[in-house]
């Protein structure tokens, strides 16, 4: 495991497992996007797990570094995370070139076997140096932008064998699938009983505080649901269209009539205001 007093993210994590509550890990695509989820942070003293993914990398090679900027500048806690990094060979570029805190390391489009093998070997790399190793027990249905579409592959639900399997892996965060599926459920969310609880508070039990659990498939969450996982141990929460759809929809309502300046002003406004608000549901407010 990468020491806690070493790694942001975990430690950031730890401490959430502590308060038992809650910490956002935010995508963000663009700058604009990254300015208003640290400054929710530093309005709300919460602490925030920035995420850019694989492909954002290759799209905008200096919003890492900037991003990692800004966790060094910020006054509460933040780190850096790649999600669903999936290229073996990207990986290695990227712990190796980036200052990043944390990756996850997605090898759940391989069989069973193989998932495990890649995923042990990329994990000492990563702890090597100084890196957390977030990783997919089963496998989590669906795709959004930018991660592999895995919808044409079946949900495969983490089971006790795999917990142990990926802890023995050596990995920092497990993210387990329960019923959570990437993409969306619709506006009301899940249906009732398509996120297995008893699953998720199984898995917590048997963890036993030897790895952190992040959540993911959280888009059209309501804030109960949200909640009731928090309190069934996970505490890394992964966010992408649960936050960014205030930012996309004041952009398609303003675009073609506000200027330039003032729609990206007004726009990190309003998703700053929107991180704000999870951050209290999720209640790392005043955390920090």
């Amino acid at each position: 495991m990468a020491h806690a007093s070493q790694n942001r993210t975990v430690e950031i994590l730890n401490a959430a497992a502590a308060g038992k509550y809650g910490v956002l890990a935010a995508i963000a695509y663009n700058i604009e996007q990254l300015t208003a989820l640290v400054r929710a942070a530093e309005a709300k003293r919460s602490p925030i797990i920035i995420q850019l993914f694989p492909s954002t990398l290759k799209q905008l090679p200096t919003l890492a570094h900037a991003a990692a900027a800004a966790v060094r500048s910020a006054t509460v806690p933040l780190s850096l995370h790649i999600d669903h990094a999936q290229d073996v060979d990207h990986i290695r570029e990227i712990i190796a070139t980036l200052p990043v805190d944390s990756v996850m390391v997605d090898m759940s489009h391989y069989d069973e076997q193989e998932n495990l093998e890649k995923t042990k070997i990329l994990a000492k790399e990563c702890h090597a140096m100084g890196i957390a190793v977030e990783a997919e027990s089963g496998r989590i249905e669906g795709g959004e932008d930018g991660i592999a579409d895995t919808e044409g592959l079946e949900a495969l639900f983490t089971s006790p064998e795999d917990v142990d399997n990926f802890i023995a892996a050596g990995i920092d965060i497990l993210a387990p699938s329960i019923g959570n599926l990437h993409g969306d459920y619709g506006p009301s969310g899940p249906a009732p009983g398509q996120l297995h609880f008893d699953r998720l508070t199984a898995i917590n039990k048997q963890i036993n505080s030897r790895v952190l659990i992040a959540l993911h498939g959280t888009n059209d969450f309501p804030p109960e649901l949200m909640r009731q996982c928090i309190e069934n141990g996970a505490i890394k929460l992964n966010v992408n269209k649960l936050l960014l759809e205030v930012w996309n929809e004041f952009l398609r309502k303003n675009a073609a009539e506000m200027p330039l300046v003032k729609l990206i002003d007004e726009g990190m406004k309003v998703l700053q205001a929107e991180t704000e608000r999870w951050m209290d549901i999720c209640q790392s407010s005043g955390k920090a």
